[in-house]
């Protein structure tokens, strides 16, 4: 391969995994940067091992400045630091995520991204659907399935669900979002499957791909308004790599700090940090957002739950409901885990040792925050401030949730066959305010941060809907979850995918 590729991608996670095979598919020269290292881990790939990951060496270990609205705390908010990106450590859950969020991007300028639009990417493109014949695609490259080993307390969770009101919905990726039902999973022959691995891996050997691993990018190359390369760090030392053109594919964190030191941003913040101004962008790191999780811990007198056995997926069961009638989409969506997930709030003499989570969760947040440097010094700490729960409506939602979710822990497939109880640190909450304040004592991420380099074409967007180039400049595109406008109805790994697959479309075509 030439010493300068037709694209340098920056980041080897879920959309820049599907840019480069595309990109490769189409005879296209690709150099590949990710930060981390190979994914080699075994616990990437054993589903029961989900919790190791975290704070591991293929997790950047992110935490959010202190936010007011959870109590002064500071959120981890794990980011892969793998190849394979965050899909490598999350729960591989595959939600395409309600057709109205898409909609509502196209009719506020991002044209092309429409549902009709994007359904067609997911069932002609992506999905290679492990199941009887319905709504998913079948020539993809990714399996969704949930033909995986069931765990029996989620088999109860599922029928509580039922017992307590919620409707059985066999496909949340079809028609209709709401009820409860079986995750979709990224699963193949037992083991996690990575965007990575289904796009990109197969065909790593390839003579037009160069993938260097523990490259981590400082900045970009930039001459007059074009970029023509990145400056990255590897061992130590520092290398530059120059190309027809940079895709960042970094994620909602790494994307706009690779902007922001390049001078591409909001001026004042830029020239505060005595970085020269290259590009005034003030939607770069504007618009920060998550789903935030509330657990509610459950122990068993009557059977244990038992250690997570190997292989099976901790994570099975989850549903999507409204906490009030009038809204026109779900604005949460719980989901189930079978070991006891903990918070930095909960004492270790109160966290049972054996028993299983179920989550409350929003999904539609209202609050919204920043990305910012700390410094112009690319190894000082970046600051995330979601500024999360600062909108009334959030802590709403969270408050009907929790209390919803424990309506569902009361029903007899939890109660009567498994002896499950709330454990003792929430169960005595009674009053919202109460609730409320377990909710912001013991909120966490849902590791969906989207938002801080948006398309669209108002004055705070920072790329365009039809190119996903950087305003105002040639030769640098982001394509990742930081272009969403406003976060989908659900996990946000499957919309990266569409975002990925519109990338390289837009590369290949010149656009």
């Amino acid at each position: 391969m030439s010493a300068q590729p037709d694209v340098i991608i920056v980041g080897g996670g879920t959309a820049g995994s599907i840019i480069a095979r595309r990109l490769l598919d189409a005879g296209k020269t690709v150099h590949l940067l990710e930060a981390g290292r190979p994914d080699e881990n075994p616990a990437i790939h054993d589903m029961s091992r989900l919790g190791e990951l975290w704070f591991s060496p293929d997790d950047w270990g992110y935490h959010t400045t202190p936010q007011a609205g959870a109590n002064g705390r500071k959120l981890h908010w794990p980011r892969g630091r793998v190849l394979g990106g965050s899909h490598s450590l999350n729960a591989s859950i595959y939600v395409r995520g309600n057709r109205k969020d898409y909609d509502d991007w196209e009719a506020a300028g991002c044209t092309g991204w429409g549902w009709k639009t994007v359904e067609k990417i997911f069932t002609d493109k992506i999905e290679n659907w492990q199941g009887e014949p319905d709504e998913h695609g079948t020539k993809g490259l990714l399996d969704v399935t949930t033909d995986y080993p069931k765990h029996p307390v989620q088999n109860s969770i599922l029928e509580a669900g039922q017992q307590q009101g919620l409707k059985l919905n066999p496909n949340y990726n079809g028609v209709e979002i709401e009820g409860i039902g079986q995750e979709q999973l990224n699963f193949r022959n037992g083991e996690r499957l990575s965007t990575y691995r289904a796009y990109l891996h197969p065909v790593r050997d390839n003579a037009n791909l160069t993938i260097t691993t523990g490259a981590w990018v400082h900045r970009l190359i930039i001459e007059g308004k074009t970029v023509v390369g990145v400056v990255y760090e590897k061992d130590g030392q520092t290398h530059e790599l120059r190309g027809g053109e940079v895709a960042l594919a970094g994620g909602a964190l790494d994307s706009p700090r690779v902007l922001l030191l390049s001078g591409i941003g909001p001026k004042a913040d830029l020239e505060a940090l005595g970085i020269d101004v290259v590009a005034d962008i003030p939607g770069v790191g504007a618009n920060l957002h998550d789903h935030l999780l509330v657990p509610m811990v459950y122990t068993t007198s009557k059977k244990p739950v038992g250690a997570p056995p190997k292989g099976v997926p901790i994570s099975q069961v989850h549903w999507f409901w409204k906490s009030r009638p009038e809204l026109d989409r779900p604005d949460t969506q719980p989901l189930c885990f079978t070991v006891p997930m903990v918070t930095d709030t909960m004492k270790p003499e109160d966290i049972p040792a054996d028993g299983f989570t179920m989550f409350a969760a929003l999904v539609t947040p209202k609050s919204r925050g920043t990305f910012k440097l700390s410094s112009a010094d690319p190894h000082a700490a970046t600051l995330q401030d979601p500024q999360i729960l600062t909108h009334p409506d959030d802590i709403a939602t969270l408050i009907a949730s929790v209390k919803q979710v424990r309506e569902v822990g009361k029903q007899a497939a939890l109660a009567d066959e498994w002896g499950a109880v709330e454990a003792p640190m929430s169960a005595d909450l009674q009053s919202d305010e109460q609730i409320e304040f377990w909710c912001r004592n013991n909120a966490i991420t849902y590791h969906h941060q989207v938002g801080t380099a948006k398309m669209g074409t108002d004055p705070m967007s920072v790329v365009s809907p039809t190119s996903l180039k950087v305003h105002g400049l040639e030769g640098v595109r982001v394509v990742d979850a930081s272009v969403m406008p406003t976060v989908t109805n659900g996990n946000t790994n499957a919309p990266s995918m569409i975002i990925g697959e519109k990338a390289a479309e837009f590369i290949i075509s010149g656009a």
